[in-house]
């Protein structure tokens, strides 16, 4: 089943096109509506697919996840997705999608896996409120293939933080306020969780946030921005200094957000801070490559506020960035 991913190389190109390729997966048929709903994840964040090895039942952990199991070493815990998302099936998932993002790895129980789709982000539509509310938030895009189906693309990070908590109250009560007053950012996530994660932040930075779900979301935001600013006399980075961004996103990735920022010069003195679970160095280096200041992982609070501190304080790296 691994063949799926081959050509990783192939596939990093995407990047910076607003593109993306796309496991297609079932969890089975729902017993409440009969139906065989298709969903999807990002090939960026699959390591590989395979038969599910024996679980080892481990005591404490959230209902979703059945146990752990060994990979080459290392201990990888399992999470049935049918039961994170309150689906009722009867089937049993002998297929586990093995996840890797924010260098974590983790096993998704699957009943199956289709195929790779390629697609354009700006295929990939923002979920409407009803079908959010029926899995509970946890669909972040949804798209049509030709055949009439919906994929739906998980908030993983939703997934993760849930499973693993890491949103503790200590880390962010641990974070000091900057100490200037008048700051605000632009920050784009598609996930729920991640926003609020953001929010919170800011909050205990005491910096002000304008929040947007996607990327075309926080271009035409920042369009309104700088009309605003041109109509009043004033500079775009008095009003908004740095703008945080996500990569996965539907309409408009990050990618392409930044593109669209870096090339535009009303932007020019704003800072990009990405801040994404595809944490790789390949990850890394293509945000550099479409102009980003600084790349910080998601789900470490802690390091997003020093590298926010110093981004709008404008002090020099540390050598450990």
């Amino acid at each position: 089943m691994s063949e799926l991913l081959k050509n990783i190389d192939a596939r990093t190109r995407l990047a910076g096109t607003n593109k993306l390729e796309i496991l297609l997966f079932s969890l089975g048929t729902d017993l409440r509506t009969g139906r065989e709903e298709t969903f999807g994840i990002n090939v960026f964040k699959v390591r590989e697919v395979m038969r599910t090895p024996q679980i080892t039942a481990a005591p404490d952990m959230p209902n979703a996840v059945k146990g752990m199991v060994s990979l080459r070493g290392i201990l990888v815990p399992v999470v049935d997705l049918a039961d994170f998302v309150g689906m009722q099936t009867e089937n049993h998932r002998e297929i586990m999608i093995v996840t890797e993002y924010n260098g974590h790895t983790q096993g998704f129980l699957v009943q199956s896996v289709d195929t790779i789709l390629r697609l354009d982000w700006a295929k990939m539509r923002v979920p409407p409120e009803m079908l959010m509310a029926n899995l509970g938030g946890l669909v972040t895009a949804v798209t049509e293939l030709q055949d009439g189906r919906l994929v739906m693309m998980l908030d993983v990070e939703r997934i993760l933080s849930e499973t693993a908590k890491y949103d503790d109250d200590m880390i962010f009560n641990q974070i000091q306020p900057l100490g200037k007053e008048g700051l605000t950012i632009l920050y784009a996530d598609d996930s729920s969780v991640a926003r609020g994660q953001i929010e919170r932040t800011l909050n205990a930075l005491g910096i002000r946030g304008i929040s947007s779900m996607n990327g075309r979301q926080a271009w035409e935001e920042l369009q309104k921005v700088a009309n605003y600013a041109d109509a009043t006399g004033r500079k775009i980075s008095d009003l908004v200094q740095l703008i945080l961004t996500d990569i996965e996103m539907p309409e408009m990735d990050g990618y392409i957000l930044t593109k669209n920022i870096k090339s535009d010069p009303r932007f020019a003195e704003i800072p990009v801070l990405m801040h994404s679970s595809l944490s790789s160095m390949s990850n890394q280096q293509l945000g550099k490559s479409v102009g980003v200041d600084e790349y910080v992982p998601k789900f470490e609070a802690q390091r997003l506020a020093e590298t926010l501190t110093r981004l709008l304080l404008n002090q020099a790296p540390t050598a450990q960035d």
